[in-house]
């Protein structure tokens, strides 16, 4: 007569087999993921080399920045700086409109990002990235000239940073800003709002923003979604989100959490009165990160507002999820502004 099997062994078969069948799913899913980004058209288009003409800047403290000029010398220069764990590539497909507009537009990678050097003493401070916005300008606008300057989260706080302590009308003849903030970034946050309250707003700044935690090198249905969630609108593209999620992991950790203590202790609010040139500012009306509420306090507290533009079902990467619109706004403002006289040389 046989022997029965102890009952033991079955529920261990059983559970091996399980975790074996969600192991094997598990990886099902994951190549499917890379296989579908792989395929995407927008990622392809958008992983496209962007073919700049390279030029190097060095920062007031020594920083060495990268920048890449674009469209026909003779056009109008267009300066852009992208934002927190970005680089210039997100402006790809603004450029490549505005370059078949004939204007020029120049895109940097900002300190610690893309292919621009590490802050000389590992000095991330917004006053240090306004220090670069002027350092940019200086070397990019031929003589006689100004420019008009772009930035995109950070990238605007720098812009905001230069006017508090450059001169922003010796050298650009108008400004905008996308998707941003000057201060208080964390309770309004529509991720994290709530809970920073409670865990009070300096210390849940420095703790979010400021996060040295590693990004896994590579893309994950799970990681996807997340940053899907946290930075895009509800139109964006797997190829989109995928196309930022490889600079978000090419960031290196350390720049990601000086930055981001920066961002937490901000307060630019003060710096607007400095920014005397026309300035527009473009917002998103379903973006996480810096909800369009604080580019309508924006555009109410500028000098010289040159109005505000809320894209629709548009999240925080406006310059990849409507570029069309965006490029639209930029080349208005830039045609309305072309004729201000230059001001008199310092």
């Amino acid at each position: 007569m046989a022997a029965k099997r102890e009952p033991g062994l079955r529920t261990r078969a059983l559970a091996v087999a399980a975790a074996a069948g969600g192991v094997g799913a598990g990886v099902a899913l994951q190549l499917h993921h890379v296989r579908s980004i792989a395929r995407d058209p927008d990622y392809l288009r958008l992983s496209a080399p962007l073919e700049g003409r390279p030029i190097t800047v060095f920062s007031a403290d020594g920083t060495r920045l990268h920048a890449e000029a674009f469209g026909p010398d003779t056009g109008a220069t267009v300066v852009l700086a992208h934002g927190w764990t970005e680089d210039l590539r997100l402006w790809g497909p603004v450029i490549r409109i505005l370059s078949g507009q004939g204007l020029r537009p120049v895109g940097y990678d900002l300190r610690g990002h893309g292919r621009s050097g590490l802050a000389a003493g590992h000095d991330y401070s917004l006053a240090r990235f306004g220090d670069d916005v002027e350092a940019v300008l200086a070397a990019v606008t031929p003589e006689g000239q100004r420019a008009t300057v772009v930035g995109h989260s950070l990238g605007a706080m720098s812009i905001a940073a230069w006017a508090q302590d450059h001169d922003a009308e010796a050298r650009a003849t108008a400004a905008a800003m996308v998707n941003t903030g000057l201060g208080d970034l964390i309770s309004s946050h529509l991720l994290i709002g709530e809970l920073a309250k409670r865990l009070g707003g300096p210390f849940a700044g420095r703790l979010f923003l400021g996060s040295r935690a590693p990004i896994p090198s590579f893309s994950s249905p799970i990681q996807h979604a997340v940053i899907r969630h946290a930075a895009f609108g509800p139109t964006a593209t797997t190829g989109q989100v995928a196309f930022y999620e490889r600079m978000l992991i090419a960031c290196p950790p350390d720049v990601r959490a000086a930055c981001g203590i920066a961002m937490s202790d901000m307060n630019l609010w003060p710096a607007v009165a400095r920014l005397t040139i026309p300035t527009l500012v473009v917002a998103g009306d379903s973006d996480r990160l810096t909800p369009s509420a604080h580019g309508e306090r924006i555009a109410e507290t500028l000098p010289q507002p040159a109005g505000l533009v809320v894209l629709q079902c548009t999240g925080h990467m406006s310059p990849l999820e409507q570029p069309e619109q965006l490029a639209a706004a930029l080349s208005r403002l830039v045609a309305d502004t072309a004729s201000l006289p230059p001001v008199a040389a310092l």
